[in-house]
C-alpha cells in the first residue's frame, strides 16, 4: 500500500506528516522511516504488542517499551483511550482529529518552557468511521525511570520520600510559573528519571488534556497542588502509598518557594 510524506502546515517543523488510506501518522522527519516500517504491522500498537522485546506497561490501558525498527531508537507506544464514568462506551474511539495533536503541540510547548515531558516520537490516527478515530501514540523512553507511584512503592525510606517531594516540588514550580495546568494530575503521570548529573528530576506524563493558563497566578499552582494531593490520599488509603499529609504540607511549602525563586 503507497504512503505519501509530506511537510505541511499540520505537522510541526520537524516532523513529516504520511498519509495511507485510512491511517494519517505525523513523525519527527529523522524517524519517518523506522515509523512507517513500525506500520507494516497494521498499527503502531501492534507492531509494540507483538515485538520480541517488548516490556508491558501498565496503566491506563497497557502500553508496551520497544525499539523502533531502526534497532536505535527505543520508544513507549499507548493507544490513547478515554477515562471517566464514559469510558465503557467510549473506550479508544474519538472525534478527528483525536487529541493527539494536541498532545504533541502541548509536548513541544513544555520542552520549550524548560519541563521535563517524553518527546512525542510520532501519532497515529486509523479511521473508523466518518469522523471517528483510533490514535496510538508514541513517545521517547527515558531510561530507567519510573513513575512515582512505583518508585515509592520499592524505595519507602523517609529519606527517599522527601527528596522524591523536593523534585516534585520543583516540577510543580515549574508549570506554574508557565501557566501549565494538568487536569489530571496525579501520583502515576509524575515520572522519576536521573538528569545528566546522576539526580533525581521529575517528568511530566499524559498531557493530552494539558491547557496553559495565566503564567505565575497562583490558582494554577494551587489547581496543580490540589489535583495531586487527591490523588496522593488515595493512593495511600488504597495501596498504602508512603505519602503523608506532613509530606503534602512539605510539598506544597515547597513548590511555592521554588516558585517564587523562579524568574
Amino acid at each position: 500500500m503507497t504512503a505519501t510524506a509530506a511537510r505541511g502546515s499540520h505537522a510541526p517543523p520537524g516532523y513529516e506528516r504520511v498519509r495511507r488510506p485510512g491511517v494519517e501518522t505525523v513523525a519527527r522527519a529523522t524517524l519517518t522511516r523506522p515509523v512507517t516500517e513500525a506500520l507494516a504491522a497494521g498499527t503502531l500498537y501492534d507492531y509494540a504488542a507483538h515485538h520480541p522485546d517488548a516490556r508491558a506497561m501498565h496503566g491506563r490501558g497497557i502500553a508496551y517499551a520497544v525499539p523502533l525498527p531502526d534497532g536505535a531508537t527505543r520508544v513507549v507506544v499507548r493507544r490513547s483511550r478515554h477515562g471517566g464514568w464514559l469510558a465503557p462506551l467510549t473506550g479508544e474511539v474519538f472525534l478527528a482529529p483525536t487529541r493527539a495533536p494536541h498532545e504533541l503541540e502541548v509536548s513541544l510547548r513544555l520542552a520549550r518552557e524548560g519541563i521535563p515531558t517524553p518527546e512525542v516520537v510520532a501519532y497515529s490516527t486509523y479511521e473508523v468511521a466518518p469522523l471517528l478515530r483510533r490514535v496510538d501514540v508514541v513517545t521517547r523512553e527515558v531510561p530507567e525511570a519510573l513513575d512515582l507511584a512505583a518508585m515509592l512503592e520499592r524505595d519507602r525510606d523517609p529519606a527517599s520520600v522527601r527528596d522524591a517531594v523536593r523534585v516534585v516540588a520543583r516540577l510543580l514550580a515549574r508549570m506554574a510559573a508557565a501557566g501549565v495546568r494538568h487536569p489530571d494530575l496525579n501520583v502515576r503521570n509524575v515520572l522519576i528519571a536521573r538528569d545528566g548529573n546522576g539526580q533525581r528530576e521529575a517528568w511530566l506524563l499524559d498531557v493530552d488534556r494539558v491547557w496553559f493558563d495565566t503564567p505565575k497566578h497562583p490558582r494554577v499552582r494551587e489547581a496543580n497542588l490540589s489535583r495531586f494531593a487527591r490523588s496522593a490520599r488515595k493512593l495511600r488509603e488504597r495501596e498504602g502509598l508512603p505519602v503523608g499529609d506532613g509530606e503534602l504540607a512539605l510539598l506544597a511549602a515547597l513548590a511555592r518557594e521554588e516558585e517564587e525563586a523562579l524568574p
